[in-house]
């Protein structure tokens, strides 16, 4: 079944449309979740409550907007929230690098350097950039659709990737000299 098709059986009462429907949204609201709050735990636990608020919420759904911007709106709204309640905390977290082909183990510990730097380059800007840069960059959401999604006009979106590509840019030449670490 198509998602709008799956919507329509949700909002019509079709839990198991509904069940589908969630399944196949839920690597894509963790995604967004992952990278805006930038750990594991903290995106399991937005990603959960997202998809919950979904479930309770699928009959408020109007098709004005696309599912997807419906959806991102959501999971942008929980991680706000958990960063506005978020305290200063100390997570701990295991790394593990697995090899695959023992030949190119230096370009494996390139990309996955490159990878980490730019995650927490993300990590590193404020949250209305982070926000815009995960819809347009991990969730590849169009300019109007990010306005939508985090309610905001089309310009201040602009404007936010213009400034958080920039901010990006020079936190990426930092890391490149060593000076962040």
């Amino acid at each position: 079944m198509r998602e709008a098709e799956l919507v329509r059986s949700a909002q019509a009462g079709d839990h198991d449309a509904l069940v589908e429907l969630l399944r196949m949204i839920e690597n894509s609201v963790y995604r967004s979740a992952y990278y805006i709050l930038g750990n594991e735990q903290d995106a399991m636990d937005a990603s959960q409550e997202a998809l919950i608020r979904i479930y309770r919420k699928i009959d408020t759904y109007q098709e004005k907007a696309k599912f997807s911007t419906w959806v991102q709106r959501i999971v942008s709204n929980v991680c706000m929230d958990k960063f506005r309640a978020k305290k200063e905390t100390v997570s701990i977290e295991e790394h593990e690098l697995t090899l695959i082909d023992k030949q190119d183990v230096e370009g494996e510990i390139l990309a996955s350097s490159l990878a980490s730097d730019i995650q927490d380059a993300i990590a590193k800007l404020p949250e209305q950039y982070r926000l815009v840069v995960v819809l347009r960059y991990i969730q590849d959401l169009s300019y109007q659709e990010i306005a939508d999604s985090l309610e905001l006009p089309l310009n201040t979106v602009k404007s936010y990737l213009f400034r958080a590509r920039q901010q990006l840019q020079e936190l990426l030449h930092d890391y490149q000299k060593g000076g962040i670490g």
